[in-house]
């Protein structure tokens, strides 16, 4: 397949191949263990690293995937310079 078929680039697919592992990261930072348990209820739930990090985490990366969309290629830009 060549180049020219693909919708996004090199360049597009390795941005949106990092914000799907950063979008993973944040998911899995999320998780632990379950808000009541045997022995009565978990803390764990209000921790920093689930309350705070992960959903910055999971943002950066769904911001990262816009990014990686909307990144222009060099030969797309370099056409707009010509054609004006």
């Amino acid at each position: 397949m060549s180049q020219k078929n693909l919708a996004l680039r090199k360049t597009n697919l390795i941005i949106c191949g990092i914000a799907v592992l950063l979008i993973i990261a944040g998911f899995l930072l999320m998780t632990g263990p379950a808000t009541t348990t045997e022995g009565g209820f978990e803390p764990d739930i209000f921790s920093v690293r689930r309350i705070r990090v992960a959903p910055v985490v999971a943002l950066l990366g769904f911001v990262l995937m816009i990014v990686g969309i909307l990144y222009p290629s060099k030969e797309e830009s370099n056409r707009r310079r010509k054609q004006s």
